[in-house]
């Protein structure tokens, strides 16, 4: 067990730190094995998705009961979207997955794995959301893509296995998933959880402490983190829109949230600043600092030491707050 840290409840959030204080080696095995590919940064975005999905394809895919793609019919158009129902067939919360990827890459097949072992772990049903990417969809497609989807789960929850709906997304996914969370919220809808991993929540900001120890070398870099704003925004002066940097809107109200962070990430800094300021809002938030862990590690479920960690702390945490 990690050691716990907790400040004063209407300042800091409850922190727990989980393995040590160097990058573990099977993720350092893992940035290994990808030195030789180019900065993602560097390449034609087609070619970045392709290598992307080619990287993530042979990664060992745990049993579900089923695996259904669906079409998501929202106002504007509808999303693809893919349905995991766990052996239990008793009605449990539905969790809604959107996956990381900078808003430019990633997609269904980037994140089954990581999918497969929610279900399979909680137990729960699974329905990921193929949202629009960038370029060619640019702010605020992927938003308004996600926040309707959610919307039509929260209504058709029944129909999916479920009985309430958790909120549960990665990197850009997690941005998507809380900036969602809000809009919904103004609307009266509600779910019943959040779970962010290592979540983008600011515009990139070289000023910051992460970025500058953590901006080169763990996977994620600075550079690439740029270059995914320039690709989704249409101006850069949407950079200060709430839906774009949720770390400028007002938190209070939200559901239960989970954040995870991890230490070798430029994405570490403003996922603390995230949890406090959720605390500060009066929200019920349960921060996990992965020392050993570097940006995107949860992606690579089923390979790794330390996701299998996270993956079961989230889950623990979730059958803890819904019951």
């Amino acid at each position: 067990m990690g050691a716990k840290e907790s400040g004063p409840a209407a300042t800091s959030a409850l922190r727990r730190f989980e393995g040590g204080d160097r990058l573990h080696p099977e993720l350092r095995q893992v940035l290994e094995a990808a030195a030789g590919f180019p900065p993602i940064h560097s390449l034609p975005v087609e070619t970045s998705r392709t290598g992307l999905a080619a990287r993530y394809g042979g990664l060992p895919k745990v049993a579900v009961a089923s695996v259904e793609d669906r079409t998501i019919m929202t106002a504007g158009r509808s999303v693809p979207g893919r349905l995991y129902r766990p052996a239990c067939p008793a009605a449990r919360p539905l969790v809604v997955f959107l996956h990381g990827g900078g808003f430019v890459l990633g997609g269904l097949e980037s994140h089954d794995a990581l999918c497969r072992q929610l279900c399979n772990r909680l137990a729960y049903p699974v329905l990921s959301v193929d949202y629009a990417l960038a370029p060619e969809h640019k702010f605020p497609a992927a938003v308004d893509d996600c926040a309707a989807a959610i919307g039509w789960a929260i209504d058709n929850a029944h129909a999916l296995g479920g009985d309430r709906v958790v909120l549960a997304g990665d990197s850009a996914g997690a941005n998507l998933a809380l900036v969602s969370a809000l809009l919904l919220k103004a609307k009266g809808l509600s779910v019943s959880a959040l779970a962010l991993a290592y979540p983008v929540t600011d515009a990139p900001d070289p000023t910051r402490r992460s970025y500058v120890e953590r901006g080169e070398g763990y996977g994620l870099t600075a550079q690439s983190m740029r270059w995914f704003f320039e690709l989704y925004l249409n101006d850069p002066a949407e950079a200060t829109d709430p839906r774009v940097s949720p770390l400028r809107s007002e938190l209070g109200g939200l559901a239960p949230t989970y954040v995870l962070t991890a230490e070798f990430d430029p994405l570490r800094d403003e996922g603390f600043e995230l949890a406090d300021k959720l605390a500060r809002s009066g929200v019920d938030v349960t921060h996990v600092h992965q020392r050993d862990a570097n940006h995107g590690f949860l992606a690579w479920a089923g390979t790794n030491s330390p996701s299998a960690l996270a993956i079961d702390m989230v889950c623990e945490w979730l059958s803890q707050k819904i019951p």
